[in-house]
């Protein structure tokens, strides 16, 4: 639902600046559609969202509340615990040729958790959050799959740099407690490829899938602010997984003509 209301949200905004746009432009070339026309016959009259100097702006949201008791997992079970993951995701674009864009994507994430936790033979109040943040500049090639355009194939290929941290605390027995603090640093080269739908006027959804990547990752950890360990990891990958599936809503400006009706 709060997804949703989002969505929504972000469609006002852009509604309500297009047609403040509109309002300052010329009479003769003002289209008035009808709702129908605008998810139909729109799409029929020289619509060109790939066109060289149109601008692509795009944004994916993800929340995650969940209320656990008695959940067991492989290692462990929540016996009461909380957990509040969020995602944010914008995107930028201009397309310097026909069906060429040149783009960048900027993420922030937070992963939180408080519950006590049943790890044999002990029983731990747990506390953890992770945070993080990723840049990454991408070039994006698409492909229509019908004559209108209103469906099409893409590929994006990006370069991430990225990083977080991450505190874990762990109490048993009162006053048994284990502290852990993790910094990282990482970039990857990776190729993803997705479908876009338009929806409503220049309003479409993207589906995304990170299949091809390489990623290097450099950790390093102190444990109860003594400890000092550090790790670095090459990863080469190839596969296809539904959990690297991107669900996002994307607005096309048309800079390179204006739409008249015939």
């Amino acid at each position: 639902m709060k997804n949703l209301i989002i969505a929504v949200i972000l469609i006002g905004l852009l509604t309500a600046f297009q047609t403040s746009k509109a309002q300052g432009v010329d009479s003769d070339t003002v289209i008035n559609y009808t709702p129908f026309e605008l998810l139909s016959s729109y799409y029929d009259n020289d619509f060109q969202p790939f066109k060289k100097r149109n601008v692509y702006v795009g944004f994916a949201f993800s929340l995650a509340d969940r209320k656990q008791n008695n959940d067991q997992n492989l290692l462990s079970t929540v016996i009461d615990g909380e957990r509040l993951d969020y995602d944010l995701l914008f995107k930028a674009g201009l397309y310097t040729a026909d069906y060429g864009m040149v783009g960048v994507s900027v993420n922030y994430f937070q992963n939180r958790f408080d519950g006590l936790v049943f790890q044999d033979p002990d029983t731990v109040m747990t506390n953890t959050i992770n945070r993080g943040f990723s840049i990454t500049p991408n070039v994006r090639s698409s492909v229509p799959l019908t004559a209108n355009e209103r469906l099409s194939f893409f590929t994006e290929v990006g370069l991430t740099f990225g990083g977080g941290n991450s505190l874990s605390r762990k109490t048993k027995n009162v006053d048994e407690v284990e502290k852990i603090y993790d910094e990282s640093f990482y970039f990857r080269l990776g190729m993803s490829p997705g479908i876009t739908f338009f929806a409503m006027e220049n309003f479409a959804f993207e589906v995304q899938m990170d299949v091809l990547g390489y990623e290097l990752r450099r950790t390093k950890t102190t444990t109860n602010d003594v400890d000092v360990s550090k790790d670095l990891r090459q990863n080469v990958d190839f596969n296809i997984n539904i959990l690297t599936l991107e669900l996002g809503l994307a607005y096309y400006f048309q800079g390179g003509f204006n739409k008249r009706r015939r």
